[in-house]
């Protein structure tokens, strides 16, 4: 339990609060222009069904088509930036936890040496 208290000490948090907003703003809008994509993907579905899509000029289909894939790149380019910085805090947590394992390793020796000292102290006191 205190190997987990020191390791959320050791995060910035400060950079984490300060990063959340914007995270939470990008998760946002990526998720938005993600469902607003799918609820137009069907309209265009019913169009195509209903044969309708046959009396929309070629030009009209063709903007529309330049228009969906600027959409989606950008999707494309909002979630990278999200997985970047997801994965920037995700190196500050390992940073984080790699210094408890040490700082672990190193309380670990110093309690194995302290218990020999006590030990040895008690024997010696024992024998006298």
């Amino acid at each position: 339990m205190v190997g987990w208290v020191t390791a959320l000490k050791l995060v910035p948090w400060g950079d984490v609060i300060e990063a959340t907003p914007q995270i939470l703003n990008a998760a946002k809008k990526l998720l938005g222009t993600t469902r607003k994509g799918k609820s137009e993907a069907p309209g265009a579905a019913s169009i195509a069904a209903s044969g309708e899509e046959a009396a929309l000029p070629v030009e009209a289909q063709l903007l529309h088509l330049r228009e969906r894939v600027s959409q989606l790149e950008q999707e494309q380019i909002d979630g990278a930036a999200l997985i970047q910085s997801l994965a920037q805090q995700n190196a500050q947590v390992i940073r984080a936890v790699e210094d408890l394992r040490k700082r672990n390793r190193r309380l670990t020796l110093a309690i194995t040496v302290l218990g020999a000292t006590c030990l040895g102290l008690l024997i010696w006191a024992v024998m006298q």
